[in-house]
């Protein structure tokens, strides 16, 4: 039975992943490292710092990949300030979720002050418990700790938590901590997932989910 929901952010309460990846390739690009937007897509999930090591080695010193993941973040909000706003559907599902009484947590890779600009702008915060973000983590997804984390928050174990995402890494970060999945494809194609026995559903937005759905299908309490 499932107790709880955990959402993920990026993509999947906001479809704002073309403008992160957007901000990533101008970031690069300063650096001297010209990638396509579709590379970006490919190449760029994760950590902010974890990625900058990983593409550049012993390039930047650890201050100097926070200075830079800085940066990148400025360049995301500023790009993405105009367009801000829930996935469709998503604004019902939560006043229904919090009118039923079902806990509600965020695990999400995205670091604080995105969190922050997308939760105080949409004034979302009285809806989730628990709201855990990269700076909470010592390992970033898909390594389960944000989900554990966010699932310890709510009192429940992982496998009581239903995990909404958008990602390749998102789905495996809910498989690796035993939880179901529902994906929106706001990030990628259905198809893509077919390694994933774990996932639920596939949905456009939250228009094609309910609380009375998810209580026929997951068995969420009355």
């Amino acid at each position: 039975m499932i107790r709880g929901i955990i959402f993920d952010m990026d993509g999947t309460m906001v479809d704002n992943m073309m403008v992160h990846h957007r901000a990533w390739q101008a970031q690069l690009a300063s650096l001297g490292l010209d990638l396509s937007l579709a590379e970006v897509q490919a190449r760029i999930h994760g950590v902010n710092t974890e990625i900058l090591q990983r593409l550049f080695g012993d390039r930047f010193d650890a201050a100097e990949r926070i200075r830079i993941s800085t940066e990148k973040e400025a360049r995301y909000r500023q790009l993405f300030s105009q367009e801000l706003r829930l996935v469709d559907g998503l604004p019902e599902l939560l006043d229904e979720l919090r009118a039923a009484r079902i806990p509600l947590a965020i695990g999400t890779a995205a670091p604080v002050e995105n969190v922050d600009f997308v939760l105080d702008r949409l004034q979302l915060r009285g809806y989730f418990r628990s709201v855990r973000h990269a700076g909470h983590v010592r390992r970033g997804k898909p390594d389960p700790e944000i989900f554990q984390l966010a699932a310890a928050d709510l009192g429940l174990a992982t496998t009581e938590c239903l995990v909404f995402e958008d990602s390749l890494t998102g789905a495996a970060t809910a498989r690796n901590a035993g939880c179901p999945a529902i994906i929106l494809t706001t990030t990628h194609a259905e198809p893509e997932f077919a390694a994933f026995s774990h996932i639920q559903r596939f949905v456009a937005d939250y228009r094609e989910v309910n609380l009375g759905y998810l209580r026929e299908a997951f068995g969420l309490p009355n």
